[in-house]
């Protein structure tokens, strides 16, 4: 008798258990669904709507401009290329060219506007300055050109505001430019 009663509680208990377990399962699902349907809405809008900032836009950074006739360093993160920059992680060849300075700047700006979701903020005869947009999440990185007519090359920089990695994203931007100006 003692051993029904026993076997009685397990049961219930198993009985308890399996009705609680679908009830969390469901609030989880829930959870997540809504977690994704917030994502989806949030990159559609970010899709369908050209120009609207995302979260992962940052701040532009105060340190955009030349100064002592160079651009910004890069931060100790790895998410930066400059040809400016002594150490292997950041440094970056700068652009040549061997037409005018006016023409290599024609050619940039080119180059740069054929790119996807990009906008020149700042351009003069020797400077120019852009923000480049991912296309899936909306991260902004900041790029910087530099003429050097006595050098004839264009210094770099292109740096993401947001972020430790930006996995070679900004080297490769900067390399792709490289091969369309050549």
């Amino acid at each position: 008798m003692a051993q029904n009663c026993t076997l009685g509680r397990v049961d219930i208990l198993q009985t308890v258990e399996t009705k609680k377990s679908p009830t969390a399962f469901k609030k989880v699902l829930v959870i997540l669904m809504s977690l994704v349907a917030v994502a989806l809405l949030a990159i559609a809008t970010f899709i369908l709507i050209p120009g609207e900032k995302t979260v992962f836009a940052g701040k532009k950074p105060t340190n955009i401009g030349v100064v002592s006739g160079k651009l910004a360093a890069c931060p100790d993160r790895p998410n930066c290329v400059s040809s400016f920059s002594q150490d292997a992680e950041h440094q970056i060849e700068p652009l040549a060219y061997t037409s005018s300075p006016a023409e290599a700047m024609a050619k940039l700006k080119g180059a740069i506007d054929s790119s996807a979701k990009t906008k020149i903020v700042t351009a003069t005869d020797n400077y120019l300055y852009a923000e480049f947009t991912s296309a899936l999440m909306g991260f902004v990185d900041d790029v910087e050109f530099l003429v050097d007519d006595a050098a004839k090359v264009i210094h770099v920089r292109s740096a993401s505001r947001l972020g430790q990695s930006d996995l070679g994203v900004n080297r490769k931007r900067i390399e792709t430019i490289r091969a369309q100006l050549n």
